[in-house]
């Protein structure tokens, strides 16, 4: 089975960086048809897609967040990773990595989510 695994610090202070990243097993992040996403879901809001890579590295931002928001990837260790720069208390939020299947807007496996709090 597919599991995703997210893993980074769970508190940044304002304006600094929040880097996150997604240990992946079971599935290539290097295959067909597979792209890996960030998303997050803030206190009290809705959903949000961040961002994700298609299989060849190829990546796409949700517009909202692209100058704001990298995301990159290790082949050799099966893992991408997000940073989201100068953070604001509204950042914070629970962060999930995930697999999507040919779009980005579904959401085949989940990790199991971090909490990340910005606040100094």
């Amino acid at each position: 089975q597919v599991q995703l695994q997210e893993s980074g610090p769970g508190l940044v202070s304002p304006s600094q960086t929040l880097s996150l990243t997604c240990t992946v097993s079971g599935a290539s992040i290097t295959a067909s048809d597979d792209h890996w996403s960030w998303i997050r879901h803030p206190p009290g809001k809705e959903l949000e897609w961040m961002g994700g890579q298609v299989h060849d590295g190829g990546t796409y931002y949700n517009p909202s967040l692209k100058s704001r928001t990298s995301i990159s990837r290790d082949t050799s260790k099966n893992q991408f990773s997000l940073q989201l720069r100068s953070v604001t208390p509204e950042d914070t939020a629970v962060y999930y990595c995930v697999r999507n299947r040919r779009t980005f807007n579904n959401y085949w496996n989940w990790g199991q989510g971090t909490q990340v709090t910005v606040f100094s």
